[in-house]
């Protein structure tokens, strides 16, 4: 009887793997239960703990004010971009507005809570994508990381509600968004950012990278697809905004009208200094999470995906736009050096965890110190600024104030003589840049006629040159010294700061 041959039979096909760490089915719901019911109540009590600070100041710096002063103008039946400007978008000038609609305008408590909500949303979404990347542990690592060392700069630069704070949760959420598919989401997102703070837009660098590498599905369709998703989520907000606004408003406020902002001219050395110290203030604060990625670089070991990567260098370029460096801008940094961080401690040692964890717990005691005894340097001065105002002025009278601290209308309570909230739109100061660059032939193009035009109309009852010998005083400025000359006297000064009133 011949021999039975055996039957080869064919191997199983590979099926592809999940993510270990992949978020918990719909169907499994208690698997993801003890994660964020856990984790939800230490990052909420950090995120209250760490911006404690911002609510024991009245605001912190001058971007509070300018957003204060000009939300209020809103409110009160003012039009962004035509009767009170800015060079940034309208997103968070609008939710100022909202805030002092439903609240009232004489404080900013509303809106300090609700960038403890926007902190506390990015630490979620950051726990989120490194729980889908790294586990459970890794998950947990990033939120209270980021949280912890959020507030690692100067506290009048982390702890203000002022941009860079609400346009890091969109870009976290956009991230979140590309790292499941979901284009049309990431596309929204991004558009906020940017809609938010013009740099927030650099997240699309690292949400098109994970779009063209994205698995599974066939690429050309997949990539034509996501794109089209992407590009409508991102272009249809966009548009909406500029309908709002005006396109040629929009466009000329928020890029084209800032082209001598931007420039380097007479910025060179105090931006390189200011550069450098914020730079070197952020490196100490974060030195629990640069110690394992630069450890793994030395080794030359692969930690992180590319989108991480991109992401970190993508924030570092919008930084370097304008050439200012002020602290605030690095705030961008720190959600994807948060999971640069994370991803490399999760292929390191426990015991490294550990060590990051506490080099950031003592960063944060530090900073957190710091806000809860440092006083703004300029708001004392504002505040009396603001008092000599009040009693030489009817509430509803205009005010010129001449300098970089549009707060002192909000403190004083009185109207501004026109749009234009600061010497920096119509001489092009900001701060550091010498005198080489700033002066009427520098504002913003067309600002001047227009203020001309606006003086005429409505003279303010009270001028207040607030120049303090900076490189925008009245003597450097035709316009504005012909006009004092013309109808106004010097009646006091408050800390170097002269008053005139009208004759």
């Amino acid at each position: 009887m011949p021999a039975v041959q055996p039957v080869a039979v064919p191997a199983p096909a590979a099926v592809p793997r999940p993510r270990a760490s992949a978020e918990p089915s719909s169907t499994a719901p208690r698997r993801g239960l003890p994660f964020w019911t856990g984790l939800l109540p230490v990052l909420t009590a950090l995120a209250l703990a760490t911006r404690l600070p911002s609510f024991l100041r009245p605001l912190w710096n001058p971007d509070e004010g300018f957003l204060a002063t000009q939300a209020r103008m809103l409110a009160q039946g003012a039009v962004l971009y035509r009767t009170v400007v800015d060079r940034k978008p309208p997103l968070l000038p609008w939710l100022y507005e909202a805030c002092f609609r439903a609240f009232g305008d004489g404080s900013l408590l509303p809106v300090k809570g609700l960038a403890v909500a926007a902190q506390l949303l990015t630490a979620v979404l950051l726990a989120s994508l490194a729980r889908r990347r790294w586990g459970a542990c890794a998950g947990r690592t990033a939120g209270v990381l980021y949280l912890l060392v959020s507030i690692g700069l100067e506290p009048e630069d982390a702890q203000a509600a002022t941009f860079e704070v609400f346009a890091v949760p969109w870009t976290a959420a956009a991230m979140w968004c590309a790292d499941r598919g979901r284009w049309g989401r990431a596309g929204l997102a991004t558009a906020a950012a940017l809609l938010t703070k013009q740099t927030g837009g650099a997240v699309l660098a690292p949400v098109l990278l994970l779009l063209w590498t994205a698995r599974p599905g066939p690429p050309d369709g997949r990539v034509r697809r996501g794109t089209a998703a992407l590009a409508a989520g991102l272009t249809l907000p966009v548009a909406a905004v500029a309908w709002a606004c005006g396109p040629a408003r929009l466009l000329f406020w928020c890029v084209t009208g800032s082209g001598t902002y931007a420039s380097v001219d007479g910025t060179v050395g105090a931006s390189a200094a200011r550069a450098l110290t914020n730079a070197a203030v952020l490196s100490t604060s974060c030195a629990g999470l640069l110690a394992p990625v630069c450890l793994l670089l030395l080794a030359r070991r692969r930690f992180a995906p590319p989108d991480l990567w991109l992401w970190l260098i993508a924030s570092a370029v919008a930084v370097t736009t304008g050439f200012h460096f002020f602290g605030h801008y690095y705030l961008q940094l720190i959600p994807p050096l948060t999971l640069l961080a994370t991803a490399a401690l999760h292929a390191l040692p426990e015991a490294a965890r550990r060590v990051a964890a506490g080099l950031s717990a003592l960063s944060c005691a530090a900073f957190l110190t710091a806000g809860l005894v440092v006083t703004p340097p300029e708001l004392p001065h504002s505040l009396r600024v603001a008092d000599a105002v009040r009693a030489r002025t009817a509430p509803a009278e205009p005010v010129l104030i001449w300098g970089m601290h549009p707060e002192q209308y909000w403190f004083a309570r009185r109207p501004p003589a026109g749009r234009f909230l600061t010497a920096g739109l119509l001489t092009n100061y900001s701060g550091g840049r010498d005198a080489s660059a700033v002066g009427e032939a520098y504002g913003v193009p067309g600002g001047w006629p227009v203020l001309r035009r606006e003086l005429r109309a409505r003279p303010p009852a009270l001028v207040v040159d607030d120049s303090r010998g900076r490189p925008y005083a009245v003597a450097r400025v035709p316009t504005l010294r012909a006009f004092l000359r013309r109808g106004y006297a010097r009646v006091g000064s408050v800390e170097g700061a002269v008053l005139y009133a009208r004759r």
